[in-house]
């Protein structure tokens, strides 16, 4: 099987890339601005017609795309997101190639939900920012293409190679400079949120099976349950080893707790109503995966307590 992946060097293109490497049956191609790209080209600005004269003579059987960019305002958003996956399938229509498209969406894309719900597929979207509305945007262009697709809407995800500006980044790195500095208290802000996280390695096994599989539309990529950024912080000082305290700025007072739990079926009445986690999606997000295990034979395989320490790890390493 001929794989073509855009977005090889991607946080999830990375990861897709070894996956489908390790499949002795795959034939990958990268496809993307950097210089370590197999054939550089820039889907924002490139036109459908240069593309389709590449599937044509690479002929692929899947394409991947794990492109795109997740911060900006909505004009560089829209280009990236939305612009680039019209021409993607543009190019796959006037192609002859006849390839299977498995475009990467996100869990943004649904926008708030109501707090201790899991959302299923059939959700009405409703995305709370700029970046949201052009993954959803997207999302519709390929449904509506009339390829053979399928989407996969990733919620929240974690583990290595997770970016230092993300709200799990920004956890371990300001517990890294703690650490270093000797100082035994550490003061967080903003970890009310409650978010399904799920290990990118797994997101890789998903998009995996996708590209062999025949599922179309819409499928969840997550872990099934809400865990608290609070009760994250809690166990990445454990895996650390941070000895000092932890406490909330905007929350209840008292020290964080350092489990993670099983699906909460109630929200936390004890939350903080402010929530700056900067997907646009309030203050829970919990994903209904059964879709994902019955079409794609799928579930998730790592639990957030291995993902985070292998977040601690890079930025322990970090000078």
């Amino acid at each position: 099987m001929r794989v073509l992946l855009i977005g090889a060097n991607g946080y999830l293109g990375r990861f897709v890339a070894d996956r489908l490497l390790a499949d002795p049956a795959v034939q990958l191609t990268a496809l993307g601005r950097g210089d370590d790209a197999d054939v550089r080209f820039d889907l924002a600005s490139g036109s459908p017609g240069a593309l389709t004269r590449f599937l044509d003579a690479v002929h692929p059987g899947v394409v991947v795309n794990c492109a795109g960019a997740t911060r900006g305002g909505a004009r560089e958003l829209t280009r990236h997101n939305t612009v680039a996956v019209a021409t993607v399938c543009e190019a796959l229509r006037r192609s002859g190639c006849g390839a299977r498209l498995v475009q990467i969406g996100c869990g943004a894309e649904y926008g708030p939900s109501q707090p201790g719900s899991s959302t299923a597929e059939d959700a009405v979207p409703r995305p709370g920012g700029p970046y949201g509305v052009s993954k959803l945007a997207a999302t519709e262009l390929v449904l509506g293409s009339g390829l053979d697709a399928v989407v996969l809407r990733v919620f929240s995800p974690a583990g290595p190679g997770t970016p230092a500006g993300s709200p799990l980044g920004r956890l371990a790195e300001a517990m890294r400079r703690a650490m270093q500095s000797g100082d035994g208290e550490l003061k967080l802000a903003g970890l009310g949120a409650q978010r399904d996280f799920i290990d990118v390695r797994d997101v890789a096994r998903a998009v995996h099976a996708a590209s062999l599989s025949a599922a179309q539309g819409v499928i969840n990529i997550g872990s099934g349950r809400a865990v608290r950024l609070r009760d994250a912080a809690g166990v990445l000082a454990r895996v650390a080893g941070y000895g000092g305290a932890l406490h909330e700025l905007d929350g209840p007072p008292g020290p964080l707790r350092a489990t993670i739990g099983h699906p909460r079926s109630e929200p936390d009445q004890t939350a903080p109503a402010a929530n700056p986690y900067p997907d646009g999606c309030g203050s829970w997000q919990q994903a209904d995966v059964r879709t994902a295990r019955d079409r794609l034979g799928w579930r998730p395989r790592i639990n957030l307590e291995e993902s985070l320490a292998d977040i601690w790890m890079e930025a322990a390493c970090r000078i």
